[in-house]
């Protein structure tokens, strides 16, 4: 088995990728991760993730890198990470009562080979009252994720119902992810 590269420093992908592997090493990339308005919203995270997994594999040609990057999509706009409390309130507040989507975007490469998928996942959440928002807001969970919240934490708490992986709304799809490498590195 060759060396397994995470071009990734999230601590949540860092541990859903031990479901799949015992040993990897972690070398984050560091791209640009703007994206032109031409490129569809639901591939913005796959191009990014790509972007990452290339810088990596540069250096390391011999190694399978893992690339990812995760957006979460409301009413066709892709939003980021807040750049603070209020910028997360606002995110939010249009998320509560509503059904978005939340696409990891992943990226296998090694030597010439590459091989790029997205995952998607629909979650709705519950309306959401000022107290709600108020407590979760407090806690500074919401600062750097995407669409201001993490579910495996308190803002799990705000989700009705899901349709897809939850693990891809964690950061990385490991279900399908697994499958993706078997049949790229050729296992049975």
């Amino acid at each position: 088995m060759q060396n397994v590269i995470l071009a990734s420093a999230s601590p949540r992908r860092q541990e859903l990728l031990k479901m799949i592997f015992d040993e990897f090493k972690i070398i984050p990339a560091d791209v640009d991760e703007s994206i032109g308005e031409n490129i569809p919203v639901d591939l913005r995270a796959e191009k990014i993730a790509c972007r990452k997994a290339r810088r990596v594999a540069k250096s390391n040609p011999d190694s399978l890198v893992i690339g990812c990057d995760t957006a979460v999509i409301f009413d066709d706009v892709m939003l980021g990470k807040p750049k603070d409390r209020q910028d997360a309130e606002s995110m939010l507040r249009s998320l509560s009562g509503r059904t978005h989507k939340v696409i990891t975007g992943c990226c296998l490469k090694t030597g010439e080979r590459e091989l790029s998928f997205s995952a998607v996942t629909e979650v709705e959440f519950y309306e959401l009252s000022d107290d709600e928002l108020k407590k979760y807001l407090d806690t500074g969970d919401w600062a750097d994720k995407a669409g201001a919240y993490g579910i495996q934490n308190m803002a799990g708490l705000f989700v009705k119902g899901m349709n897809g992986e939850y693990n891809n709304v964690v950061g990385l799809p490991t279900a399908r992810l697994n499958r993706e490498i078997r049949e790229f590195l050729g296992a049975k």
